[in-house]
């Protein structure tokens, strides 16, 4: 019998706090917050506004994201966490709280940088609107510090149904802080 996706969310949330809880090295855990801005094509490019001028931006802001996350890692080379956060979209009037499951990859490219790839996968509810529910997920690539701050690009997937479409997409630019 296969278990469903939340209890297995559960467990595995267990697990990382359990793990965390009693390692006695304080570099095997993580905290990570990141703050990113969602990007949507502008639908007005090419125009001339009324001052004359020609619209040239490709994308706009469509909102604000911040998520928290803490985890386990290895090495500072692989990690993995449990994630929550706040995606507020304008253009959609949608506030959405993902809750996932983040796997970090993070090889040394040069001897103070490493490369970020992130891998999210979990549930998301839309604030506000019922029980509308649906699954998350996520790929975000970036470039890590010695200060261990990354910049990075993330596209996120909300499979909620909102208005006609079934499911949701955004581009992001932020900032990651990690704490060991």
């Amino acid at each position: 019998m296969k278990a469903p996706n939340n209890l297995r969310i559960s467990i595995l949330f267990v697990f990382l706090i359990t793990c965390c809880t009693f390692s006695q090295n304080d570099n095997r855990t993580y905290i990570q917050f990141d703050v990113a801005i969602p990007l949507k094509g502008n639908p007005d490019r090419g125009e001339i506004d009324p001052n004359g001028k020609t619209n040239k931006s490709w994308f706009l802001p469509d909102g604000l994201s911040s998520k928290i996350g803490f985890g386990l890692l290895y090495k500072q080379w692989i990690a993995l966490g449990i994630h929550s956060g706040i995606d507020w979209k304008w253009y959609d009037k949608l506030v959405i709280v993902p809750v996932y499951i983040n796997l970090k990859l993070s090889p040394k490219i040069g001897d103070n940088t490493r490369l970020a790839l992130q891998l999210g996968s979990g549930k998301a509810i839309a604030l506000g609107r019922g029980a509308l529910t649906g699954g998350y997920n996520k790929i975000s690539l970036g470039v890590q510090t010695a200060d261990n701050l990354i910049i990075f690009i993330e596209l996120n997937q909300f499979k909620i149904p909102f208005g006609n479409l079934k499911e949701n997409e955004s581009i992001s630019l932020g900032l990651s802080l990690i704490t060991f």
